[in-house]
C-alpha cells in the first residue's frame, strides 16, 4: 500500500522517527492509525451514552413550564428553610 501525505504530515512523520521513538515511518503511521481507532471507539461509546441519556429524558414524562422568577423565589424559600 502506498500513501501520499501532505508535506506537513510528511515532515511530522520524519520528525517522529528522528526522535528515536519510532524506527520507521510505517511505525508512526501504524501508531497514528491505532490512536485514531481508539478515538473512534471512545467517540462511539460517548455517542451511545448520550443517546441513552436522551432516551431517559424522553421517557421521564411530560415537561412542565417554569419561569426564572418562580424558580428563584422557590430557591429562596428553600434556602430560608435550611
Amino acid at each position: 500500500m502506498n500513501v501520499n501525505l501532505t508535506p506537513q504530515l510528511e515532515e511530522l512523520v520524519r520528525a517522529k522517527v528522528a526522535t528515536g521513538m519510532y524506527n520507521s515511518a510505517s511505525e508512526v503511521v501504524r501508531d497514528a492509525l491505532r490512536l485514531m481507532a481508539q478515538n473512534d471507539h471512545a467517540q462511539s461509546i460517548k455517542l451511545e451514552q448520550l443517546r441513552q441519556e436522551i432516551q431517559l429524558g424522553l421517557n421521564s414524562g411530560e415537561s412542565s413550564k417554569w419561569d426564572a422568577a418562580s424558580f428563584k423565589q422557590q430557591a429562596r424559600i428553600n434556602a430560608d428553610c435550611s
